[in-house]
């Protein structure tokens, strides 16, 4: 039996001339076991720009014809019991992220400093005691995670402004005894995370991180005990307000330096950081997005996919419904939520043409009762348990919303209202209403005016609503549903499962996204097929 016929993986994916492949789980185990190791056919995929192996431990080393699959942009190969990568890694120039973690590995390869385009290094729950000279050359790193190892310290040279994108670096739960004063040479870290280490001290200049946003020294033993207090309960501001005290506390008690001139430069960094920080929140929000990247599954993968059935019925109302399944938000860190929020009414206002062209709608994948299907129905008879209030028929609801505008105009003296209450004008004369029905027969969605309380996204969601109606005027529309990030991940790829929308007779009309919604010739997004 040759490797095409006992891996049906790999040729489904050689004949598909797939661009994905994932091998996970026991039986690959079983596989990779009884031929002593990944099938040779694998690395013929040259094709390939995302390949998974995972959770297999007696994958205990890669062949050195990896090299080969230069396309690779995503190279996935934690829960194994790897000791080792061939240094040929090196050879994949195309490669962005990389995940080893949880393996057996004591010592990473050189070759990895040579990967230019990685912007996301994942070594975690290893053996490692050192990292390789040379991570300052991937110029573009934006996370790197190396907890639970053996390190003891950071190369020479990892303190480099050329790491000018590295905004979160999680090295908890190793043996690190010492931080450098020149981290602040790290212009772009927004998340440090150096708990469970052996720091006796933190150095002042981390202070002139202009966008520091969380750190975190829980379980180290410091030297200042009132600094280890603060690191076991305060606030992150607190903590670097009060290391900006003692740098300046450096400075002799007579007004002169105490270590030739560095107070000077000290004050110079302070400057400059106070000049950056004005600018840095602006600039967050760019920087998520150039390493953003979206790995869209598609739905012949998922046999048991969510599948919305789309009724005859809505060619005349609201003809057109598309939707996906997405995975790796994260709305409870921060102000996410708004920023997603305000980001939505803006392509509800102008894309959208004021929700008269689309409505975008995002509900809790967990909540939904499946089959859905896209239907309309009488006014008098659409009920639903719209956001924040509780149930009534759409007549009702639509007459509720009336009124709101009109005392709206009353107390604010002007002919026009925003929020929900603009967009009642689009179903007038309408004697059908649009809604999207769960498996139960419950109305999870009434576009274009409001979701229901039964899928909205998080608690959070009805409480901002009802606070910045006026700013927002968005309730969560459209069919995107989404499964919660769990809480205290970091990352800045986004899952899309691809979703089919049929007819009432199971016809296929249409599967979303497709390679033409989700364009590669956008510069600041990596799309993964």
């Amino acid at each position: 039996m040759d490797d095409l016929e006992k891996w049906p993986e790999i040729e489904k994916a050689a004949t598909g001339k797939r661009r994905e492949l994932v091998l996970q789980g026991p039986t690959v185990d079983e596989r990779i076991s009884s031929d002593g190791g990944l099938a040779s056919a694998v690395y013929s995929l040259t094709l390939l720009n995302y390949l998974e192996v995972s959770q297999c431990p007696s994958l205990t080393e890669l062949h050195e014809d990896i090299q080969h699959l230069t396309n690779l942009q995503s190279l996935i190969l934690c829960r194994n019991k790897l000791a080792s990568i061939p240094n040929v890694v090196a050879n994949l120039k195309s490669l962005k992220v990389l995940d080893l973690s949880v393996n057996n590995m004591k010592v990473l390869p050189e070759g990895i400093t040579q990967l230019k385009e990685l912007n996301t290094l994942n070594v975690s729950c290893n053996s490692l005691e050192v990292l390789p000279e040379g991570l300052s050359q991937c110029t573009k790193l934006s996370t790197i995670n190396i907890s639970k190892n053996n390190i003891t310290g950071f190369p020479a040279d990892f303190y480099s402004e050329r790491l000018d994108l590295l905004s979160t670096l999680v090295a908890s739960d190793n043996s690190i005894d010492r931080l450098s004063g020149d981290i602040h040479k790290l212009p772009a870290l927004k998340v440090l995370d150096l708990s469970n280490n052996k720091l006796s001290e933190i150095p002042s200049d981390l202070s002139d991180c202009p966008k520091l946003k969380e750190i975190n020294f829980k379980g180290n033993k410091l030297n200042d005990k009132r600094l280890e207090k603060m690191v076991n309960g305060c606030q992150t501001k607190s903590i670097l307000d009060y290391l900006r005290g003692k740098g300046k506390g450096r400075q002799g008690e007579d007004g002169g330096d105490v270590d030739g001139g560095r107070g000077a430069d000290r004050g110079k960094r302070q400057q400059q950081r106070k000049k950056k920080e004005k600018v840095a929140d602006e600039q967050d929000e760019v920087e998520e997005l150039n390493k953003m990247v979206v790995r869209v599954l598609h739905v012949s993968d998922a046999p048991t996919a969510l599948t919305v059935k789309v009724s005859a019925e809505v060619k005349d109302v609201r003809p057109y419904l598309v939707c996906c399944l997405v995975r790796g938000m994260n709305l409870k860190s921060g102000n996410a939520l708004k920023r997603f929020l305000v980001a939505q009414t803006k392509l509800h206002d102008d894309l959208c043409g004021k929700r008269t062209i689309a409505t975008i709608a995002t509900h809790d994948v967990q909540l939904l009762k499946t089959p859905l299907t896209y239907d309309v129905k009488p006014p008098t008879q659409l009920k639903i348990v719209p956001l924040a209030r509780k149930e009534m028929t759409a007549v009702e609801l639509i007459r509720h919303l009336q009124l709101e505008a009109d005392e709206l105009r009353k107390q604010k003296k002007r002919q026009n209202v925003t929020g929900l209450h603009k967009y009642l004008q689009i179903l007038q004369g309408k004697t059908l209403y649009p809604c999207l029905v769960d498996a139960e027969g419950h109305v999870i969605s009434f576009p274009p005016i409001t979701n229901s309380e039964k899928t909205k996204k998080m608690a959070e969601l009805n409480k901002f609503t009802a606070e910045h109606q006026e700013e927002v005027g968005s309730d969560g529309e459209g069919d995107a549903p989404q499964e919660p990030a769990s809480s205290g991940e970091t990352s800045s790829e986004l899952i899309i499962h691809q979703v089919r929308t049929v007819d009432q007779d199971g016809n296929l009309k249409v599967v979303y996204p497709s390679k033409t919604d989700l364009s590669k010739d956008v510069s600041n997004l990596t799309v993964i097929w």
